[in-house]
């Protein structure tokens, strides 16, 4: 049995994190694997694979179709919380990152309740820009990948 929805949607998800692991040894001039699985940065996989998702249902079960519709709606949840929740969470762990070096806490991976305050994650969510170039992986990997 061959789902081409699920099929589509991780293939987008997989293009877009190399996409980004990509840009980003780029644009830092090293390579950075964590990238490979992480969030945040250009371009937004969740966006690709949401919008792999709605372009493969509309393709096989039409646009007109209830499966389309859940898909549309699934599809702006996860863009608006990429753009909005999410962004505005790594926002805010950048700031208090910067805190806690303004204040000279020790930041340290182990012992960190014991030593100081553990870094936060700052690529959380996503720029208008990511989040586009994120649609563009999903568009072209769910109109250009077959069918089965």
């Amino acid at each position: 049995m061959f789902n081409n929805i699920l099929v589509i949607s991780a293939s987008s998800w997989f293009v877009a994190q190399v996409l980004k692991t990509l840009i980003h040894a780029v644009k830092n001039k090293k390579v950075a694997c964590e990238r490979m699985i992480g969030a945040g940065g250009m371009p937004s996989s969740h966006t690709a694979m949401v919008i792999a998702a709605l372009v493969t249902t509309g393709r096989i079960d039409g646009v007109h179709s209830s499966v389309f519709g859940i898909a549309a709606v699934f599809s702006a949840v996860v863009i608006y919380d990429a753009l909005n929740v999410r962004h505005a969470a790594g926002l805010h762990a950048k700031e208090l990152n910067t805190i806690n070096r303004l204040f000279n806490f020790r930041i340290r991976e182990e012992n960190s309740e014991k030593v100081g305050i553990k870094e936060l994650n700052e690529f959380l969510g996503h720029t208008p820009s990511e989040v586009v170039g994120g649609a563009i992986v999903g568009l072209l990997v769910g109109f250009l990948f077959p069918i089965k």
